[in-house]
């Protein structure tokens, strides 16, 4: 117990011989920078010498120019006390903590220190404001729907979110991590109808982050996450501000990381991978249609090759007779067993797949084309795979790509594998058991705490409107269960059913 009192005091002694440090040797250090500026100057009424120091490379000099450095020359300046009044900027800080100096600096801020003043400086906000516009959606292209994405700006990131949810109950929390990079990580919800304890585990888990960087959005989510060794992602990744806005007033907790495009949605379940923004805009008949084929998609993209495997190496009773000739006719010059087989043209499609994502856009486009058609050609005329897998192959990986969050694509291409060993070993048993142990991980998965799987398991019946399905706008005045929100009712179910026609 002594230790531990000993070591907590040795840990605030160096903090506060941090923030106690001199300043003289903060401005030394960095001095070493070929991008730190420093100028001197006179005030013309008081004769008051001063300096301004900054980093020219995060300031915006015009600001310094126009707003700050004609107050500092022309006006009553005896002390840094006045800078309160003289200079019209938002915010003045003055301080002699060399801690809250480095950190003012290294974000956009000028220093100003009177000669023969070794203690004070004072502190001006002037960031050079570097990204780019607001783009089109890319990864999550809609045809229909708001198109505008997030950028790298945590604060233009912001501004899409609020212009979208202008209510005072939007609450934005701001925590620094990273002890190199000092990333600015927003924590966004709705006060009043979030769950506090959904907001209480992303909070503490993000505070608990101890990395030397954090540049992407990615980073907080690969360790905050629950399970760190599941292929499956268990938190949704966005670019659509319009889906962040939709899921905070659903109950959701976002996290924006500035330098980052991306958004951070949580607790999310299995189902929501298979959830289009796009699903809201359209008819509910339609949407649920497409629901379920990317479902379908999925299902087969994962099993239609180990199933060649399983029933041509175990089970070749189960080919119908009118099948089997041309089976039989595509692989008779095939030198390799079926799994060789399957193995090569997965590897191929795989790594058509890498070299299009990789290289620019035309050349990717055209590399995935021209380079499927060819080598799927060569292949089944070199007798090394027949043409009946080659089409499964093929819309294996369209099917992959029916999903709308990207995440769950790259999960997919991985588990096929896993599928095609076991039906090697045990034919349709082997698929069996892969199944079997796939479904109980994603039972024990949580995201934030909340069951991964539901509303299949636990099985919540309200949920269920909108997940595999999409109910009607007037039968879903129910949030969902899982997010456990302090307001669980969307709107009286009677006033969704209040218009009616005329003749009626």
């Amino acid at each position: 117990m002594n230790l531990f009192f000993k070591h907590k005091k040795k840990k605030a002694e160096s903090k506060t011989s941090q923030s106690e440090a001199p300043l003289s040797s903060l401005l030394e250090q960095l001095h070493k920078s070929k991008d730190y500026m420093q100028s001197k100057a006179t005030n013309q009424r008081t004769n008051v010498k001063f300096s301004i120091e900054y980093f020219s490379t995060l300031v915006n000099t015009s600001i310094i120019a126009e707003d700050i450095l004609p107050y500092l020359l022309e006006g009553e300046f005896h002390t840094l006390a006045d800078l309160y009044n003289l200079v019209p900027t938002a915010q003045v800080f003055v301080t002699s903590d060399t801690a809250q100096i480095e950190n003012k600096i290294l974000t956009g801020c000028i220093l100003i220190k009177i000669e023969g003043d070794d203690k004070k400086v004072a502190l001006l906000p002037a960031t050079a404001e570097v990204g780019r516009s607001i783009e089109t959606l890319d990864i999550e292209y809609t045809i229909e729907g708001p198109r505008a994405a997030f950028v790298e700006s945590i604060d233009q990131n912001i501004n899409l979110i609020r212009t979208r949810i202008p209510v005072k109950e939007l609450v934005i929390e701001e925590l620094i991590v990273g002890t190199f990079t000092k990333t600015r990580v927003a924590i966004i919800y709705l006060d009043g109808l979030t769950n506090i304890e959904n907001i209480d585990t992303m909070r503490q888990r993000i505070k608990e982050i101890d990395m030397d960087q954090i540049t992407d959005s990615h980073f907080i989510e690969e360790t905050i996450v629950g399970n760190h060794n599941s292929p499956f992602p268990q938190l949704i990744s966005t670019e659509n501000p319009a889906k962040v806005a939709s899921d905070l007033v659903e109950g959701k907790v976002v996290v924006l990381v500035n330098g980052s495009p991306f958004a951070l949605l949580g607790p999310t379940t299995f189902i929501s991978y298979f959830v289009s923004y796009e699903d809201y805009l359209n008819n509910w008949v339609l949407s649920t249609f497409i629901r379920l084929l990317r479902i379908i998609g999925v299902t087969f993209s994962i099993l239609a090759t180990p199933l060649y495997v399983a029933i041509l190496t175990y089970h070749p009773e189960i080919i119908p007779k009118d099948l089997m000739a041309p089976l039989v006719s595509s692989r008779e010059t095939v030198p390799f067993p079926p799994i060789l087989e399957a193995l090569f043209l997965e590897f191929s499609i795989e790594l058509l797949r890498e070299a299009g994502a990789r290289l620019p856009t035309k050349i990717g486009q055209t590399i995935g084309i021209v380079g499927g058609i060819v080598l799927g050609t060569a292949v089944v005329e070199a007798g090394l795979t027949s043409n009946v897998l080659l089409i499964f192959v093929a819309l294996g990986a369209l099917a992959a790509f029916t999903t709308p969050v990207y995440k769950i694509t790259s999960t997919i291409r991985i588990i096929r594998f896993p599928f095609l060993l076991f039906a090697q070993l045990w034919g349709l048993l082997g698929i069996v058991f892969c199944i079997c142990f796939f479904l109980t991980h994603l039972i024990q998965l949580t995201s934030l705490g909340r069951p991964y799987m539901e509303p299949i398991y636990p099985p919540r019946f309200n949920d269920l409107k909108d997940s595999i399905i999409k109910a009607p706008f007037a039968k879903r005045y129910k949030r969902p269960g899982y997010l456990q929100t302090q307001q669980p009712i969307r709107f009286r179910p009677k006033d969704a059913n209040k218009m009616r026609d005329i003749d009626e």
